[in-house]
């Protein structure tokens, strides 16, 4: 019997004691770093007398920052002492719990570099036809190497904040806001641990943190326009939005599995003895309803792989750094992860359950993406939702 008051927090719950997520919170305490013990913040600050002094070093601060760099040991020494805390049936000495209503959930890391890959072969194709009907289809190295793009950390914003419609050239002498605001459900990675390069797949544990739920809002009118022959720009570049909330990656264990097959030999650093698949499964909604379900588990890249192909020409990567899995989507229409492809370009709009229609997103429009994976002994892990709501232009 836990000491925590909270029927969120039970075990069969996505964010009981098998989940425990970190985050940044602020309130009249000021900001400090959190875990979530279902629907409560619980500041770690509070608890600290109850940390031998390694710990007690990397939650006394404002951020995550210090937590990311100690490294795996400390990870997993934290994560279990913070176990033994709140299963407990006595609170530790100092322990608050905050309602998360009544707390404001900051981005809770420095982002470093943000790159953004294109590792679901269902999107790939989808986007293909629908943007390039009279081209081949899957580009010939996708099969090869997770294709991806270095984004905009400056714009990686935390869930709730509002996302302003961009502005930006649309066509030949053509400015002004982007008509098809777009979504893209993806999962981001959070990486720690020591400044490397030419990290190796196996070695991905050592290097990500954790996992958290991220949009890469797209102008895909602007995109058109931009992208050839060097890729977006503007129209990706205006916001990303991530979860508050970082689930570790050793919360992810049971979700673990065997990724697709490889259509052919892989060059030796995208090998991985281990698998790094993972089973997670998205929802994505727009004023509360629900559009699709991306499988996460049919992607063709590995989180482990796309930081092995990232660094494997020397580039470093260094705690706060994040990179993402691009659009998730599956081969159903239900799986499908953007409005890109759930309306086919725009000529299939979608209902929402007031009757209204939608191509893309419209201004005041909420999105919400979550996620759940299998956890130990038949739990279920969450993944803290991603939400935003579109501001209009100022152009």
């Amino acid at each position: 019997m836990s000491w925590i008051d909270d029927p969120a927090f039970a075990p069969d719950a996505p964010f009981g004691p098998q989940t425990l997520p970190y985050g940044v919170v602020s309130g009249a305490e000021g900001t400090a770093p959190a875990v979530r013990v279902g629907d409560h913040a619980l500041p770690l600050r509070s608890i600290a007398g109850s940390f031998p002094q390694r710990l007690r070093d990397v939650v006394v601060c404002e951020s995550l920052d210090p937590l990311l760099a100690a490294g795996r040991p400390v990870w997993a020494q934290l994560r279990e002492r913070i176990s033994e805390l709140v299963t407990a049936a006595s609170a530790p000495a100092g322990a608050e719990l905050l309602p998360l209503p009544e707390v404001t959930v900051e981005l809770p890391f420095t982002v470093g570099d943000y790159v953004d890959f294109y590792s679901s072969r269902h999107h790939a194709e989808n986007v293909s036809a629908i943007l390039r009907p009279d081209a081949a289809g899957l580009a010939p190295n996708w099969t090869h190497l997770p294709v991806g793009y270095h984004g905009r950390a400056g714009t990686v914003r935390v869930s709730g904040t509002v996302v302003t419609r961009p502005c930006g050239q649309l066509a030949e002498g053509e400015f002004g806001p982007t008509a098809r605001l777009d979504v893209e459900a993806e999962v981001g990675f959070v990486c720690g641990g020591p400044v490397r390069s030419r990290v190796a797949a196996d070695e991905v544990a050592d290097h990500v943190f954790g996992a958290v739920l991220l949009n890469d809002w797209s102008a895909r009118d602007i995109q058109a326009w931009e992208y050839r022959p060097l890729g977006p720009l503007l129209s990706k570049s205006f916001a990303t939005s991530v979860s508050g909330w970082v689930t570790p990656l050793d919360a992810l264990d049971a979700a673990r599995i065997t990724p697709p097959a490889a259509e052919q030999e892989l060059v030796a650093y995208l090998r991985a003895e281990q698998p790094w698949g993972l089973q997670l499964d998205l929802e994505l909604r727009c004023n509360g309803t629900l559009l699709s379900r991306p499988p996460f588990a049919l992607m063709g890249w590995t989180p482990a792989q796309q930081l092995a192909h990232l660094t494997v020409n020397g580039a470093t990567v260094r705690p706060g750094d994040l990179f993402a899995s691009g659009t998730v989507s599956g081969p159903q229409r239900h799986h499908r992860g953007c409005f890109l492809e759930l309306t086919w370009g725009g000529g299939e709009p979608v209902t929402l359950d007031d009757g209204a229609q939608r191509t893309f997103c419209e201004d005041g429009d909420t999105v919400v993406i979550t996620a759940t994976a299998p956890g130990a002994g038949g739990s279920v892990v969450g993944l803290a939702e991603v939400a935003g709501t579109v501001g209009p232009a100022p152009c």
